[in-house]
């Protein structure tokens, strides 16, 4: 795998990265006092999720050829970190991966120092390598955003060999105290988090979310909080809104450069250019009754078209805008598009559903608009259609959210930030179907599950 960053504007900064053994994503001049910023997801999760963080830091002049975002191939916890596990990552596997493209950024940009910007389990990799792994030489500034720093559970005896146990070894391990003052956090590097006032769903006293409802976890809403550390508390803000909103980026960009941004908004370029990556899911071989779990890995054969929509209907307008065969390495692109234009991108894959994703409108270039092929669940294969209402950057909230599917509030959203999707089967043929959240709007065409087609309404925000 290899480091992604996030523009490809330039022949001359693709080949540059490529002598590099890295997939260069822009060209525009470097400022020496901007450093790399290196980003990390979280459990389960793609380098994806941190476009609009990228779009924001390049709209407040950030070179694009200084931020970075890994894409962890297997980025699942195991379930017991001692324990090995086929298509999972213990922590010194995940620790291991973040070293290894730390150096190739430091090798591409000729920096002394990098800036890391983790989100919920990527923290714990960072974690890891600021403490154990010479990060404390090669780290300039650390952001965690709603890592689960003292666990998402604390229960004595309960699954302390994962990760996630406050009371396991590997936590302990990175909480020891560092110092006399008993400061949690490993200097010369600079620390802060970022945490939900309360809407943290790996952060709260119930175990509702870990299965255990009405059981304390010995964990609060200040869990990821680290003594010696700056600590920031964003209002309302769910679990990966610590990393991918709007406050959480301006909270970032004044810790790391001391001043405000001028903006957090995205500027708008005229022609974005977009590529990304084509990725499938492994079969859980553990548990049979699981049909499968993410993966980053490249799914070579599949065969990606793009469609330009008309955003009222989201039927496709005219003929196809690419049409790849995806090679070894999983990459499709690049692909010039008209900004704001909403586009439909289509999967197919054996093994798996056609997979139709719509989209809003790009505002900016992207090198990691990555997309999954999705397979149908069993218990779906006897529906007409099937829609899901997807925000990767965020969870839904029928409390604190303005949202719709279909006309309609979706139903079985539980209350509190606990999920990312919903889902819909409507009966009748292929028309129109629009998903709404907080004024983003997403329109696409149902198509038939009885011929292999899944449909998904992606939000961006």
């Amino acid at each position: 795998m290899k480091t992604v960053f996030l523009q490809r504007r330039a022949l001359l900064a693709a080949v540059a990265a490529a002598a590099a053994g890295l997939s260069l994503a822009g060209c525009s001049s470097s400022s020496h006092e901007d450093p790399p910023i290196v980003f990390v997801h979280g459990n389960g999760d793609t380098a994806a999720l941190w476009q609009t963080t990228a779009w924001r830091f390049e709209s407040n002049g950030w070179p694009s050829d200084r931020l970075y975002a890994i894409d962890v191939p297997y980025p699942t916890a195991r379930d017991d970190d001692t324990v090995p596990q086929a298509g999972r990552t213990s922590s010194a596997e995940h620790m291991a991966y973040l070293k290894a493209e730390v150096e190739k950024v430091l090798q591409a940009t000729g920096a002394s120092k990098v800036v890391l910007v983790g989100n919920s389990r990527g923290g714990y990799a960072i974690r890891n390598y600021v403490a154990n792994g010479g990060g404390d030489k090669t780290v300039s500034h650390v952001v965690l955003g709603g890592t689960p720093n003292h666990g998402v559970w604390a229960i004595p005896g309960f699954r302390e060999g994962s990760e996630f146990a406050g009371t396991g070894p590997f936590l302990r391990g990175l909480n020891a105290p560092k110092n006399a003052a008993g400061d949690e956090v490993t200097g010369p590097v600079e620390w802060m988090t970022i945490r939900s006032d309360g809407n943290d769903k790996f952060a709260q006293p119930d175990g509702v979310w870990i299965g255990l409802p009405g059981k304390p976890t010995n964990v609060t809403a200040a869990g990821p909080e680290l003594k010696g550390a700056r600590n920031v508390v964003l209002a309302g803000v769910d679990h990966r809104e610590t990393s991918f909103s709007p406050a959480a980026f301006d909270a970032t960009y004044r810790f790391i450069t001391g001043t405000a941004p001028e903006r957090t908004d995205v500027a708008v370029e005229s022609s974005p250019t977009l590529s990304g990556k084509v990725t499938g899911l492994g079969l859980d071989s553990t548990n049979p009754a699981s049909s499968s779990f993410s993966n980053n890995l490249p799914l070579p054969g599949a065969q990606l078209q793009v469609y330009a929509t008309d955003p009222a209907t989201g039927a496709r307008n005219g003929v196809a805008l690419l049409s790849q065969t995806i090679g070894k390495d999983g990459l499709w692109g690049p692909l010039k598009v008209t900004s704001g234009a909403p586009l439909e991108f289509v999967i197919a894959a054996p093994g798996y559903a056609t997979t139709h994703i719509y989209r809003s409108g790009f505002p900016r270039s992207s090198s990691i608009v990555h997309l999954r092929a999705e397979r149908i669940a069993d218990a779906d294969r006897n529906a007409d259609t099937i829609v899901t209402l997807n925000r990767p950057r965020g969870y839904l909230d029928p409390a604190r959210d303005q949202m719709l599917l279909d006309g309609a509030r979706p139903v079985g959203v539980p209350a509190g930030a606990g999920v990312a999707s919903a889902k819909i089967k409507p009966a009748g043929g292929q028309r129109p179907i629009t998903a709404e959240f907080n004024g983003e709007k997403v329109t696409g065409q149902t198509w038939p599950a009885a011929q292999g087609h899944l449909v998904f309404l992606e939000i961006t925000k």
